[in-house]
């Protein structure tokens, strides 16, 4: 299926590593990679020093196809970075894939960066100006071309400078030399982990991929931090402070992998207990028999409202997990058949039941639509949409893929207009005040695709 039907995208995810002694980097790179795969899979990379020089290596594809076939020899190093893309910013081509590799004024650089610059049309335009040539379209070029038109008297000073030019989101991670630098926007909008083990130091978007290397003693990465690690171990400054945090409630809600800590936070906790909420808007539940989740992304909420109301979970819905990626699907019934080669219903628990089907939120209603039709074609009697985040009002500029805000179904109707265009019997929503009881500090967190409350505004240039 096709996410684009009716899913907010990932955007992406980076890992950084750095070795006292040599060691298989890409290797090691690899499984966090692998690890991440759910935060994008449309092109994976890595960046490595070998002998002196960074070696890049990238292509379209899910990290399995892409570095499977480049681990069949030991690649010693002592530091790497790497990237799993969702084009945001930046179409779905080759040399949009990260890590992005350059040689400037400052040397041979390699970053991956995980956000979006809300400032970047404006930036970018600055830059042209000044001679810059840009080589691909992904805003994270940004940044070497910043500390490339630097005239701090070094390296790291000239970081420190183009930090402070950034807006919006942005966890990143560089090589220069035989050093790893890690950086997180003032606001905090992206999660990133470090942890430390018997000489290794790995960085990551998500602490499931440090779990994966057996990293147990992490910490959260603090908003506008920058970590510089190298042989001499690691040191650490606040290069920006911000007035307020705006960490992304979306990741809590469906972006992240349900078995990783982010923001501090437990995502399966966090999920569990939006589940929970849900089911207290509801109350009766004699006007139920069972619960189901759209899989995957509903599955946690789903057995929260079961553990609440104490009606029976029932995985109603198979998920076809071998689909892949999908084409672009230009009509109603090819948008069908792609649903239905990665969903199936389950007649037999379906059939005759008032079924509760929960997923984590709604965008233009076509997949929802489609579903809720297998369900009624398979014998369900009722089905009561309920999803785990807020109606989605607004787009996203800090790296989330969302549609315009005439294309985001929760602007033009109201959610009873929304179950009749489904097919569905109802349909709720997690109100955001509701949804801000989910998780401690609550206050945090970044709300803007559901109330237009913009941490930073979107800055554009002339055109």
């Amino acid at each position: 299926m096709n996410n684009s039907i009716d899913k907010i995208k990932h955007y992406c995810g980076i890992v950084g590593i750095h070795s006292l002694t040599e060691r298989n980097i890409p290797q090691d790179l690899f499984f966090p990679l692998f690890s991440l795969q759910h935060r994008g899979q449309e092109g994976a990379g890595i960046s490595y020093l070998n002998n002196g020089n960074l070696v890049t290596y990238k292509d379209l594809g899910m990290v399995s196809d892409v570095l499977g076939r480049y681990l069949e020899e030991d690649r010693l190093s002592t530091v790497g970075i790497g990237h799993v893309r969702y084009s945001t910013t930046g179409g779905n081509l080759i040399q949009n894939v990260q890590p992005i590799q350059a040689t400037c004024n400052k040397g041979d650089l390699s970053i991956a960066h995980n956000g979006n610059f809300s400032n970047s049309e404006l930036l970018k335009e600055k830059l042209t100006e000044k001679g810059a040539i840009f080589g691909c379209t992904s805003d994270s070029e940004l940044v070497l071309h910043l500390i490339a038109h630097s005239m701090q008297d070094t390296f790291y000073k000239a970081l420190k400078e183009t930090l402070c030019y950034l807006e919006g989101a942005f966890s990143m991670v560089m090589i220069k030399d035989n050093e790893l630098y890690i950086m997180r926007d003032p606001m905090g909008f992206r999660p990133l982990y470090i942890g430390q083990k018997n000489g290794l130091t790995v960085c990551a978007s998500e602490t499931c991929a440090l779990d994966i290397l057996d990293i147990e003693d992490y910490r959260s990465v603090e908003p506008g931090e920058l970590i510089v690690v190298n042989e001499k171990g690691m040191h650490s400054e606040i290069f920006a402070k911000s007035e307020r945090k705006a960490q992304c409630s979306f990741e809590l809600i469906y972006f992240a992998r349900p078995d990783s800590q982010i923001f501090d936070t437990s995502v399966y906790s966090s999920r569990l207990e939006m589940g929970r909420v849900l089911a207290r808007q509801d109350g009766d539940f004699s006007k139920y028999d069972l619960v189901m989740s759209v899989p995957d992304s509903g599955n946690t909420a789903a057995l929260g409202y079961a553990k609440e109301s104490g009606l029976s979970y029932e995985l109603g819905l198979t998920r076809n997990h071998y689909t892949g990626r999908s084409f672009i699907l230009p009509t109603q019934k090819k948008r069908e058949l792609a649903v239905k080669m990665k969903l199936h219903p389950v007649k037999e628990i379906v059939k005759d039941k008032r079924i509760i089907l929960v997923d984590d939120s709604l965008v233009r209603g076509t997949t929802s639509s489609i579903i809720v039709k297998l369900l009624r074609s398979a014998g369900a009697k009722e089905v009561h949409v309920r999803l785990s985040a807020p109606e989605i009002k607004g787009p996203c500029y800090y790296g989330i893929d969302v549609p315009t805000k005439e294309e985001l179904i929760s602007n033009t109707k109201t959610p009873e207009e929304i179950a009749e265009f489904i097919g569905a019997d109802s349909v709720k929503f997690l109100p955001v005040d509701k949804l801000k009881t989910c998780y401690e500090n609550s206050e945090n967190f970044c709300y803007a695709c559901f109330n237009n409350d913009y941490p930073v505004k979107p800055k554009t240039g002339k055109k």
